[in-house]
C-alpha cells in the first residue's frame, strides 16, 4: 500500500505540517514510567508500542523472524533481516493505520498499543558498534581549511575521495542527555607548549547519521548502485567538537580526544523508503573537479533533500521561556559526496559494516553564512559573534546552553517527513 498520500485514523497524523504522517512511520526505541524499553513507531501524536502490537496478534500476516525482531528492545535484530523484512514490516504498518482499515483501530487492547509520545521517553535505536564520520560537505570542508590553510584549504585527496575517521561508539548518547565541557591539552601558539584543564571552545556540529543495515561480510565491498539497499535509515548527529582542543591534537592523524567524548543522535529512524520522494539525482561537478573513480559512480548515487536546522537557548533564556535563537538553516542535497559514495568508499578494501553500524556525514554546511554548520564556521573562528534571542553573544558555547538540531523533507504536493530534535544541554566541566 501507498501511504504517500494516505489519511490515518491516528489523533495528530493528518497534520500538514506534522513531522510523523503515515507516509513517515519512523522506529525508536522507547521508554516510560513503569514501562521497559521497546520498540516504537512514530505515528502523529502517538507511538506504536511494536512488542505489544506482536502480542495482540495483529501482525500474524508478518513473518515470525519480523515479529520477534518487533518484540525486542534494540533494532538490530530487524536491521539484520535486510530491506524486503523492512518494506514488509512498514507496509503492514501502514496498512494498519490507514484510515481504510480498522483491525488495529477498533482492537480492544488499542490503548495499551497506541501510545501517547509525551509520555514516553527516547533511548538510543539501537546497539552501535562501530562509528565513521565522514568530512563530506566541501563548503564545511574549504570553510575550515581556509581559516588554518589560507593558501591551501583542500588537501589533494580531498576531491578524489569520501575522507572518514573511525570514530568513538562508546561515548554516543541519546537525544537529552546533557554533555559535560570536557579536558584536555591546549596551547596559546600553535608550537605549544601545551596545558591541561576545560575546553574553551566547545563546539557543536550539524550532522545527519546512516544506520546500517543488514552490511556485508567481511572482504566483500559494496557496490554504489546497492550502497542504499544496505541502510536501515537516517538520523540526526551532533558531533560535539573542542576546537581549541582539536586544533593541537589533530595533526598528524587527525581527530581524536576532541571528538571522543560525546555525540549525540536524535531517537527515530527515518527510512529512506520515507524519503523516496526527496531524492534528488547528482549534480555534474564543477569544471575543473576530478571525475570519481569508476567504482564511486553509479545509477542509484542520489543526495536527499533535508532541510536542517540547528537552534541555541541559554540556561536564560530558558528560564524565562524565551524561544531558542536559530542559529543556521542549511540543506543535505549540499553534500559533495553521497551517502551511497561514503559506503562504497568505506567497503572498497574489504572493511565490513554490520547492523548498528553508524556513518555519519560530518558538518553540512551550505554556500551562505547562514547555512554553515557549526559555530566555528558561523561565527568565523569567533569573530563574528551570534546574538541569542536574550542580547548575549556567542562565539562558542557556554555552560548552560541547549543545542537544538531539527530536521524535514517539505515539498508541495507531498507530505511533511520529519525527523524530530537532536538536544543537548552543556553541562561545567568536573
Amino acid at each position: 500500500m501507498s501511504a504517500i498520500n494516505s489519511q490515518s485514523w491516528v489523533e495528530g497524523a493528518n497534520e500538514p505540517d506534522g513531522d510523523f504522517p503515515l507516509a513517515n512511520l519512523p522506529f525508536g526505541v522507547v521508554a516510560g514510567e513503569g514501562r521497559g524499553l521497546s520498540i516504537g513507531v512514530r505515528i502523529g501524536a502517538c507511538i506504536v508500542d511494536c512488542r505489544a502490537l506482536v502480542e495482540s496478534g495483529v501482525l500474524a500476516r508478518l513473518d515470525q523472524s519480523i515479529r520477534t525482531a518487533l518484540s525486542g528492545t534494540t533494532l538490530n535484530a530487524l536491521m539484520s533481516l535486510g530491506q524486503s523484512a523492512w518494506r514488509g514490516t512498514r507496509a503492514e504498518l501502514s496498512r494498519l493505520l490507514s484510515s481504510e482499515t480498522a483491525d488495529l483501530r477498533d482492537h480492544p487492547k488499542r490503548s495499551s498499543i497506541m501510545l501517547p509520545a509525551w509520555g514516553m521517553t527516547l533511548r538510543l535505536p539501537c546497539d552501535i558498534g562501530d562509528y565513521t564520520d565522514f568530512y563530506a560537505s566541501i563548503h564545511h570542508a574549504t570553510n575550515v581549511g581556509s581559516m588554518f590553510r589560507p593558501d591551501n584549504p583542500l588537501l589533494p585527496n580531498w576531491k578524489h575521495m569520501p575522507i572518514g575517521y573511525h570514530g568513538r561508539s562508546s561515548s554516543i548518547v541519546a537525544s537529552g542527555a546533557a554533555i559535560r565541557r570536557p579536558h584536555g591539552q591546549t596551547v596559546t601558539q600553535d608550537a605549544g607548549p601545551p596545558t591541561f584543564g576545560p575546553c574553551k571552545l566547545m563546539d557543536y556540529e550539524m550532522e545527519v547519521g546512516a544506520l546500517m543495515g543488514s552490511g556485508n561480510a567481511l572482504g566483500e565491498p559494496i557496490g554504489i548502485d546497492r550502497a542504499l539497499d544496505s541502510v536501515f535509515g537516517l538520523v540526526l548527529l551532533n558531533d560535539w567538537s573542542a576546537r581549541d582542543m582539536q586544533k593541537w591534537e589533530y595533526q598528524p592523524l587527525g581527530p581524536f580526544l576532541a571528538k571522543s567524548f560525546a555525540s549525540t543522535l536524535s531517537g527515530w529512524v527515518v527510512s529512506l523508503d520515507a524519503l523516496e520522494p526527496y531524492r534528488i539525482a547528482m549534480p555534474e561537478r564543477p569544471s575543473g573537479d576530478p571525475a570519481p573513480l569508476d567504482y564511486l559512480r553509479g545509477g542509484a548515487d542520489v543526495l536527499f533533500d533535508v532541510n536542517l536546522e540547528v537552534s541555541i537557548a541559554s540556561a536564560a533564556m530558558r528560564t524565562a521561556r524565551t524561544p531558542a535563537t536559530v542559529i543556521s538553516r542549511g540543506n543535505f542535497k549540499d553534500m559533495y559526496w553521497s551517502l551511497a559514495q561514503m559506503i562504497a568508499h568505506h567497503t572498497s578494501g574489504g572493511c565490513n559494516l554490520r547492523p548498528g553500524d553508524l556513518l555519519a556525514s560530518g558538518t553540512v554546511s551550505g554556500p551562505t553564512p547562514e547555512s554553515r554548520g557549526c559555530l566555528l564556521e558561523r561565527t568565523w573562528r569567533g569573530t563574528e559573534p551570534i546574538k541569542l534571542g536574550d542580547g548575549t553573544e556567542r562565539k562558542f558555547l557556554q555552560d548552560g546552553d541547549e543545542v537544538i538540531m531539527r530536521a524535514w523533507c517539505a515539498r508541495a504536493g507531498l507530505p511533511r517527513i520529519g525527523f524530530g530534535e537532536c538536544r543537548g544541554i552543556i553541562t561545567a566541566a568536573r
